[in-house]
């Protein structure tokens, strides 16, 4: 059973001196008028890099969480998080002083902290089940960046944990926030137009990267076997690290040992859409074929183009590629109309279509309390299922990384979405897995 929240916080703002957090959050009239701090979720931020640090700020401005420790492998990025966080505390606090976050390095550091409620897992993708698996085993709630897993059965494992123990877990796929994205599908559930025929699936292509990165020497701040952790040991060269614009920006990102790519860094996002209007947020494909540009150029292993054709039992195939040929975002087709939605823009054939009304008896589909972050903290503290839940997030990663088994083999593949395995293809099961360098392990 998940644990009393805010007993908890109690006993931690009480006994926060002799644990050396420093002293209990006092806060200014505007902000306790809010929640009052023993009333507040405490929270750690797991992997404090680009994303984390923007998903660290969203934290940082809601009134109902306390983030109380950040977690980094890379020294520099951890100490530069908790200025951010004291300095941010600090203008909110009656004396304009605090210095209660604590950095760590190891995040198991923070899993086996008591006074610790959620985390937000914000690490690159090979990184992202271990330290959320350990959290839902310690009972913990849990923020977790798309895509949710680096493989099928870190997702299967993951997603079972958090059912176990009855935690929280929001995925950080903020367009289930955007009225637009759930207008769309609202339109598409109710039969606006029509019998769906087709959907297409566009996603942006960053650059690969070019030529052959050089090793070089690990920077002192950098635990880099940690930061390998389970994936494979390769020689350390900083663009495969960390992003860079000498290199087209790719980074780890363009990099198979640590991430899928495109097609589950954009496609995590719009797969869920799809899914979302089609009421396929429990299931999958029962076939996917398809094709990838793969390379292998020195640093950067991962696809630039692909196209991907999904069957489903229930019809209306999904087409998913690159915005080479499907247009970015997602498209539906109808036997009565068309309707299209990305970032910023929704369209629709009849254009009349967007001002139809969803009535009182038709399928309304879960709103975001707020902003995506802040739908999370309403969800810990209302104990209710947020916006973007676990079992959808694996459904929509998992999409996604069978049209890229699919395309690697370059082979027609049947999966059964109830068992999670494909049907006749040891080879294509092998790879619903990874094996995992010591002393990692699911």
């Amino acid at each position: 059973m998940k644990r009393n929240l805010t007993m908890d916080r109690r006993h931690f703002l009480r006994t926060a001196g002799a644990v050396g957090i420093g002293a209990p959050f006092v806060w200014t009239r505007r902000a306790a008028a809010a929640v009052p701090a023993n009333d507040r979720i405490t929270v750690a931020a797991i992997g404090v890099g680009r994303m984390g640090r923007g998903d660290l700020s969203n934290m940082l401005g809601e009134d109902g969480a306390q983030v109380v420790a950040v977690c980094d492998v890379d020294t520099n990025r951890a100490q530069d998080a908790v200025k951010l966080v004291n300095g941010r505390y600090a203008k909110r606090t009656a004396k304009g002083e605090y210095t209660g976050c604590k950095a760590y390095t190891d995040f198991r550091e923070i899993i086996a902290r008591s006074d610790i409620d959620a985390v937000m897992v914000c690490t690159p993708d090979h990184w992202h089940a271990l330290p959320a698996i350990a959290a839902a085993r310690a009972g913990k709630d849990i923020f977790i960046q798309k895509p949710l897993t680096y493989t099928i059965e870190e997702g299967r494992v993951l997603s079972d944990a958090v059912q176990q123990h009855g935690c929280i877990l929001q995925v950080g796929s903020q367009q289930r926030s955007d009225s637009r994205f759930r207008l769309a599908c609202e339109l598409v559930r109710n039969g606006r137009i029509g019998k769906v025929e087709r959907i297409e699936v566009g996603c942006g292509i960053d650059p690969l990267g070019k030529g052959n990165a050089p090793a070089m020497a690990v920077p002192a701040q950098l635990d880099y076997d940690f930061w390998l952790g389970p994936a494979p040991w390769m020689p350390y060269t900083e663009v495969r690290v960390h992003p860079s614009k000498g290199y087209g920006r790719p980074g780890w990102l363009r990099t198979y040992n640590y991430s899928i790519g495109m097609m589950t860094g954009w496609g995590s996002h719009h797969m869920d859409i799809a899914h979302w209007a089609m009421d396929r947020m429990h299931t999958g494909p029962t076939t996917i074929e398809g094709w990838g540009d793969y390379r292998d150029d020195g640093a950067w292993t991962s696809h630039v183009d692909w196209d991907v054709r999904y069957g489903y039992a229930e019809g209306a195939d999904i087409h998913f590629g690159g915005n080479r040929r499907y247009r970015q975002g997602v498209t539906f087709y109808g036997t009565e109309g068309r309707i299209y939605v990305r970032r910023g823009k929704i369209e629709a054939d009849p254009a009349s279509l967007l001002k139809s009304p969803i009535g009182p008896g038709e399928i309304h589909l879960q709103r975001s309390v707020g902003g995506h972050t802040h739908d999370f903290v309403h969800a810990m503290r209302s104990r209710s299922q947020p916006v973007a839940p676990v079992e959808n997030g694996h459904r929509s990663c998992s999409v996604c990384i069978l049209g890229d088994i699919a395309a690697r083999l370059g082979r027609r593949l049947r999966w059964d979405p109830v068992q999670e395995r494909f049907l006749d293809d040891d080879t294509a099961n092998r790879m619903l897995s990874r094996p995992m360098r010591a002393p990692w392990q699911l």
